[in-house]
């Protein structure tokens, strides 16, 4: 029997004129330990294949060592600074952990990943109050590719996706529970700064926290705006205290990140942090991120990540004594499935005014929207990361509706398209062993795969 059966079978039991109570679904809490659970056992089978670093490894691992030695006392030098720190300084932590060795590269990315699938549970779950939908949404993430694949790499995007989830879950948790709305807009801030200190992507999801707040607060017409502390989306929270939490404590937490750089320069030269200041360092970040890269194989536009047309080999050598492949792409079923769901949700969340739905959707748009206008003449299907997270949002909050619909079948179908999506891909996506150098062909649906 279907939910909306069951509510339909309620209401004809009940008295004539009788109040009926409104659902209370029950917290999915136990599925949102199961998921990541499982996400993180299938993620780290074979986790330390390759044996040597590979694609953007090379860059960051070089720049967690020089991390260690000045974490051993013996100098260090300041690598990669087209980057903040702080992801580098988590993989050089696993490293200190484990050691130099691929276990140590990459059991940090794998930590987040798992962070991830269970933060952003958890967020969709105080956003909507929808048990279905955020279960359903655990299993789209882990079975979705993308953060299953950076979460066996170490790369920057893991980190930076881990720490947005649970600043999201934080931020939701805030407006549903008042009473700790402060504790939880404070985490929400350290959460961001972390985020931010990871990567830059972050930037215009960092921004919408505080622009969803002051939307909010706006809307419940407040005679004194920015002063009163009566209104959603946190009651007893004033526009000017959100301020601080959700702008000046990110900040502050993503200086505090650099602080090794002040240190780390080179036998020859001083710490370009020391020397020039944040400002100067980020303006150097800055030019550096700009620069014209020479066109790459694997470059491509985001028309293409939306319709899911181009993807990236991480790896396809023989390696360790077998041909292997890691392809990142998105789910096929979903990543197309979705589109239609966000156009669902918002048109939903607008007619509802469901806050959950539409911050699906916006979350995408505002996403995909930086890299319409990023000046970044070279892009790559991994800037794709954070809308994806948004998009399967959308797909489970629209199957979730299919579901109280009566149309459970189709709502199950697609979640078992998407776990058999996921094992059908399951051996390029973990460097399994293959059958020879051709065998990328038994995958590479489209040209743009290959």
């Amino acid at each position: 029997m279907t939910e909306a059966a069951a509510r339909h079978l309620k209401l004809q039991d009940a008295p004539a004129g009788a109040p009926t109570a409104p659902p209370h679904p029950s917290d999915p809490r136990l599925w949102c330990v199961i998921i990541p659970v499982l996400f993180a056992l299938l993620a780290g089978l074979r986790l330390t294949t390759p044996a040597s670093p590979y694609f953007d490894e090379v860059h960051y691992l070089p720049a967690a060592r020089e991390l260690l030695l000045f974490w051993e006392g013996s100098g260090g030098a300041y690598l990669n600074r087209e980057h903040p720190l702080l992801g580098k300084e988590l993989i050089a932590l696993g490293m200190a952990l484990f050691g130099d060795n691929p276990l140590g590269w990459r059991i940090m990315s794998l930590i987040a990943g798992t962070v991830a699938v269970a933060a952003s549970m958890r967020a969709l779950w105080r956003a909507s109050h929808d048990r279905f939908a955020v279960i359903a949404f655990g299993v789209l993430l882990a079975t979705g590719f993308h953060l299953f694949v950076h979460a066996r790499i170490a790369m920057l995007d893991i980190f930076m996706a881990a720490f947005l989830a649970l600043a999201a879950w934080q931020f939701a948790a805030a407006m549903r529970e008042p009473e700790r709305g402060r504790l939880r807009l404070a985490l929400t801030g350290v959460f961001i700064g972390c985020a931010l200190a990871s990567k830059w992507n972050a930037v215009p999801l960092a921004m919408a926290f505080g622009l969803t707040f002051f939307a909010a607060r706006l809307s419940a017409g407040r005679r004194r705006l920015f002063t009163s502390k009566r209104g959603i989306p946190v009651p007893g929270v004033s526009l000017i205290e959100a301020f601080a939490w959700l702008g000046a404590v990110p900040l502050a937490v993503y200086a505090l990140t650099f602080a090794p750089g002040y240190w780390l320069g080179t036998q020859f030269h001083a710490s370009p942090l020391a020397e020039n200041g944040m400002i100067g360092l980020h303006a150097e970040m800055l030019d550096l991120q700009q620069q014209v890269l020479a066109p790459h194989a694997y470059q491509s536009t985001w028309p293409q990540w939306v319709l899911n047309t181009r993807g990236i080999w991480y790896l396809y050598e023989y390696v360790d004594g077998a041909q292997r492949g890691v392809l990142l792409i998105g789910n096929p079923l979903t990543m197309l499935l979705g589109l239609p769901a966000l156009v669902w949700c918002l048109v939903m969340g607008l007619y509802r005014n469901d806050w959950a739905r539409l911050a699906a959707a916006t979350g995408y748009c505002v996403s995909l929207g930086l890299w319409l206008i990023a000046p970044k003449p070279v892009q790559f299907y991994y800037h794709y990361l954070m809308p994806s997270v948004f998009l399967l949002a959308a797909l489970a909050l629209a199957l979730s509706d299919l579901k109280v619909s009566g149309r459970d079948r189709w709502a199950y179908t697609v979640l078992a398209g998407s776990a058999g999506m996921f094992a059908l891909f399951y051996k390029i996506l973990t460097a399994a062993p293959l059958a020879g150098p051709m065998s990328f062909a038994d995958w590479t649906w489209i040209a743009g795969w290959r």
